[in-house]
């Protein structure tokens, strides 16, 4: 079975249903109403009660408690101790307004517990079914819709009521709503099944990818080569010519910072400006944000060489690996890296390749600081002592890594790319169904078999490796 549009027949102009505050629905089934988003939700004002608990709005996991959401991230978050009755009261199903929903729509609440004051929580009246709405306020439409109703000076500004007042919501018949919901979930579940079959596809390669570096940089190419004691605790035997150096012995090092953000003049410049964003990647030739040769001329922000090695030294990303990268361009960094300067006796890409060879040692480094992030200390990962060998050798080992690893490297960014596609395809499908484009009344998502649908929605280029391809295709017909 094929999803297909409405007819034209079927549809009428949105705006012929109700004149809008923030025009955001072209055409909708005739069968479809609009009303003012207060017709379907109240705001609760209930302040917290007694045994309330503490409740996260994420962005990624909806609004649930706040010792799941350390559960699920790996780390502390502040615990609010005083005033704990002037917080905002949830119930399971309510949806509730955060600092970040002009960014990624409003949060559905998955229990009932107590909320920061600032936020608004909503009360859904009983002609909402809270699958669909949970799937409407998180489609690209709406939130583009939030955003028309402020204007917005910096990431993080709250939204309140009114903002929410000023986008007129559709209303679906009942059942409708209960088909969609269903429909969504049966494409989210396949969806999220099949990227995660792609991620431990991405995992294994990783891995072998890992255990090629790591031989070639801590033993070499010459399998048969000579072996001596390293000295050092974590690695057991180095080629007989080679050294052992501590890092600070081999590099300069470079710390960076944050230029005021009240001196606009700093952030008009071309000039990359890296943080941990940026680190994903081998090669640094470019960053998101940029700073000005004023910047440099009047902070104390650092101008980086290129063929430098960036690390990051801070952040919740060291829970799982240390992002290390080579620039190409000279650059400037923020506070949560560190740069390492080779000395001559270091090929860059060598170091870089090191670094990545033994990440595992790295890791064990990692410390939480006294603010519950992870960090990597100086005193630490400086005195680490690593294998050296001879210069010409440092790059016949990083042309032989990079012949070996270019196929593995081909499958990684192949893997990415059809998880990119996968979840553009259910956003575009999500759209697509909570705003009436695509009809799902007659869908049984029990029985129905979409894998050839799904290939050719995505191309034949798209290969996935023993995973059962049973998924929504949104074909027209």
């Amino acid at each position: 079975m094929k999803l297909k549009r409405y007819q034209s027949s079927d549809l009428i102009d949105a705006n012929r249903k109700s004149q809008f505050h923030i025009p955001w629905l072209t055409t909708l089934p005739k069968h479809w109403e609009i009303v003012r988003s207060k017709t379907l939700f109240a705001a609760r004002t209930e302040r917290a009660r007694p045994d309330d608990e503490q409740l996260s709005a994420t962005q990624a996991y909806g609004v649930i408690p706040q010792k799941e959401f350390e559960r699920r991230v790996g780390r502390k978050v502040v615990q609010i101790t005083q005033h704990l009755d002037k917080r905002a009261h949830v119930e399971k199903d309510d949806f509730v307004i955060s600092m970040r929903s002009f960014q990624g729509g409003l949060e559905r609440a998955w229990a009932t517990g107590c909320i920061r004051s600032s936020y608004v929580v909503l009360k859904p009246s009983a002609s909402v079914h809270v699958g669909y709405f949970a799937y409407l306020f998180k489609s690209h439409d709406y939130i583009k819709a939030l955003q028309a109703t402020s204007n917005f000076i910096r990431d993080g500004q709250d939204l309140n009521i009114n903002n929410f007042s000023l986008v007129d919501l559709p209303v679906v018949p009942y059942q409708e709503q209960v088909s969609i919901a269903k429909f969504l979930d049966f494409v989210s579940h396949k969806v999220d099944r099949l990227v995660r079959a792609k991620q431990k596809q991405i995992s294994l390669l990783n891995e072998q990818k890992q255990a090629i570096i790591h031989r070639a940089v801590t033993r070499g190419l010459d399998p048969d080569v000579k072996m001596k004691d390293s000295g050092a605790h974590w690695l057991t035997g180095i080629p007989e010519h080679w050294d052992l150096r501590k890092i600070k012995q081999i590099v300069s090092i470079k710390g960076g910072m944050t230029p005021s953000k009240s001196e606009p003049e700093y952030w008009i410049g071309d000039i990359p400006w890296v943080s941990p964003k940026d680190m994903k990647t081998d090669y640094i030739t470019d960053s998101i944000d940029h700073v000005s040769e004023s910047a440099v001329k009047h902070t104390g922000i650092s101008l980086i060489p290129s063929q430098a090695i960036l690390m990051v030294v801070r952040g919740m990303i060291l829970l799982r690996k240390v992002p290390v990268a080579l620039t190409l361009n000279p650059v400037t960094i923020n506070q949560d890296m560190k740069a390492l300067i080779p000395h001559k006796c270091i090929f860059p890409d060598f170091l870089r390749l090191l670094l990545h060879g033994i990440q595992d040692k790295v890791l064990e480094l990692v410390e939480e600081s006294g603010h519950g992030t992870r960090c990597l200390r100086s005193e630490m990962w400086e005195n680490m002592q690593i294998p050296i060998p001879p210069f010409y050798e440092q790059k016949s080992i990083v042309e032989k890594v990079n012949q070996e690893t270019h196929l593995i490297d081909s499958m990684l960014i192949v893997s990415l790319k059809e998880i990119d596609c996968l979840k553009e395809y259910r956003t575009r499908l999500i759209a697509d169904v909570v705003t009436g484009k695509l009809d799902v009344r007659d869908v049984d998502v029990l029985f129905t078999d979409f894998s050839t649908d799904l290939v050719s929605e995505l191309g034949d280029e798209f290969l996935v490796d023993e995973v059962d391809l049973e998924l929504v295709s949104h074909d027209i017909a």
